[in-house]
């Protein structure tokens, strides 16, 4: 095991999309952009099919409190209520432990 490992926090986001996704594609690279410029951004992961899961890593609570108050991330919070998202769910999560398989 990795002596280094320091916990983390892990930000779940899945959702579902109404028929109107005219710029989403947009907003969400200028997200993902924006997002890896904060202060204690590790790094996202996303996937979308009929549900989209958009997981980030980050530092601290403090750096996800932050990020969800950075103002350019409250605009599309509000454009993904008004048009892009029939639902979603956050979930906020700590990361004790972590392994992963290469071939």
């Amino acid at each position: 095991m990795n002596s280094e490992f320091k916990p983390y926090y892990a930000v779940i986001f899945t959702s579902t999309q109404t028929k109107h996704t005219e710029g989403y594609s947009e907003m969400a690279s200028k997200m993902e952009e924006l997002a890896s410029k904060q202060k204690g951004f590790l790094g996202i992961e996303s996937a979308r099919d009929n549900l989209g899961i958009t997981v980030s890593y980050w530092e601290s609570l403090e750096a996800i409190k932050n990020w969800k108050q950075q103002s350019k991330h409250l605009e599309a919070q509000l454009l993904g209520r008004k048009k892009w998202y029939d639902w979603y769910h956050v979930r906020i999560c700590k990361v004790e432990r972590e392994y992963q398989f290469n071939v």
